[in-house]
């Protein structure tokens, strides 16, 4: 019973040729079991067969521990296991190390960075969170390469669409390709919700569309009505794109003056509000049906950006004196440690994976929440050019610990993307 579980089972644990290929061998050879020549081939096959599944099923099995988090008592925060991607490396699932080597290149080399983002400009005083590299358990990322990028993407259109994440992944791509060619003529195009850069040599637009719930927004007698049913004013804007990355998430929860709409539409009906997480799935389906719809899926690659955390609660990082330091993350100048981070996994990443596992249009979920998770000390916090000097002297009340700085995290999200795309 357990040679049948191991020859028919094997398979189902790895997709290497090798290990296929050797449980044929040793099927055929039991075939023939009554022969003594064939039962020592078998018996020899069988070790070897033996460790490479051992070896398989070990790496699956540590990512898979790795990808889950087990809060006791609160079972509805249980980190889902996302079945979206199919992979030998477990991209998603690491540790942050040390590297002297960061950041790829600096603020004063990459004018368009916005001021929310330019820490270092806007007076952070410590440098240390710039030096940090994301390492999969199981295997080495390629190191980004500007001229690479420019090369393979010769004459398509990048597009990022979604909210101030998006933006803040978007201006960090540029600002890694312009280091390696800082002296090649670009043109920058900004706007409202649409901006473009162009790397001119190459034809490369590499654009953001904002659109922080991806479905629309209509604004009626000075009403702006969320549409959950509705995306074809933003969607004739994304049509001719090659390569599209969404990301929504942050704006769902929003409440009082920050929400971006009035009224909600869905089904006709209108409402003054509904249930966040039901809202969000509505304007999921939304935009999965669009792209379902309306996606060349032999000319252009569809990416989902998972939920970027916020690091708004010591509590989930920090016990004991830690906590009660800091109120967010300001102060915060290294990263955890360990591949697990003790919070809150956000409930709006089952809504995300739900949907997309039943979308007819391959999409990629860059799944960054996890190892993202882990670094709050990549916030701007107070380091912002969006704050006032009196603002910046209260960081309990106006720490930034949603976006992340350039140079920062968002490189990471970029190199990932960089090498689902091209490897």
């Amino acid at each position: 019973m357990l040679l049948f579980f191991f020859l028919n089972f094997a398979p189902l644990f790895s997709s290497s040729s090798f290990l296929t290929s050797l449980s044929f061998l040793c099927k055929m050879t039991l075939l023939s079991s009554d022969q003594s020549p064939s039962c020592h081939v078998f018996k020899s096959c069988l070790p070897f067969l033996f460790v490479a599944l051992l070896f398989q099923f070990q790496t699956g099995f540590s990512a898979l521990i790795m990808s889950l988090k087990n809060h006791p008592g609160h079972p509805q925060h249980r980190r889902p296991m996302f079945q979206t991607n199919q992979s030998t490396c477990a991209l998603f699932v690491g540790t942050w190390v040390r590297d002297d080597s960061y950041p790829l290149y600096q603020y004063s080399n990459c004018p368009i960075i916005d001021a929310e983002f330019n820490c270092q400009l806007y007076g952070r005083p410590d440098s240390d969170y710039l030096k940090y590299r994301w390492q999969p358990l199981n295997c080495v990322l390629p190191r980004f390469d500007g001229l690479v990028f420019l090369s393979k993407m010769r004459g398509k259109n990048v597009m990022f669409v979604g909210d101030s994440l998006g933006r803040n992944q978007w201006e960090s791509l540029i600002c890694m390709i312009s280091a390696s060619t800082p002296k090649m003529q670009t043109q920058m195009i900004r706007g409202d919700p649409l901006s473009t850069f162009r790397f001119l040599e190459y034809g490369l637009s590499i654009s953001f569309y904002r659109a922080p719930y991806l479905v629309d927004i209509d604004v009626v007698q000075g009403t702006r009505i969320l549409k959950l049913e509705g995306i074809d004013e933003n969607g004739n804007a994304w049509r001719m794109a090659d390569v599209l990355v969404f990301n929504t998430g942050h704006w769902w929860t929003h409440k009082g003056s920050l929400k971006g709409w009035d009224l909600i539409e869905s089904g006709g009906k209108y409402y003054k509000d509904m249930d966040r997480l039901v809202a969000m799935e509505k304007g999921l389906r939304t935009w999965s049906n669009w792209v379902d719809t309306y996606v060349d899926r032999t000319r252009t690659r569809v990416f989902f950006q998972s939920i970027s955390p916020t690091h708004y609660d010591p509590s989930e990082w920090g016990t004991g004196a830690t906590a009660t330091v800091t109120k967010n993350c300001y102060g915060e100048t290294a990263p955890m440690t360990g591949t697990t981070y003790p919070g809150t996994y956000p409930d709006q990443m089952r809504v995300v994976d739900e949907v997309i596992r039943e979308m007819h249009v391959p999409t990629y979920l860059l799944d960054i929440t996890m190892l993202s998770e882990l670094r709050k000390d990549g916030h701007p916090s107070i380091y912002s050019g969006d704050l006032s000097p009196t603002q910046r002297a209260n960081p309990d009340r106006t720490a930034d610990c949603s976006h992340w700085c350039l140079p920062g995290l968002p490189d990471t999200w970029n190199q990932l993307f960089y090498t689902v795309l091209f490897y």
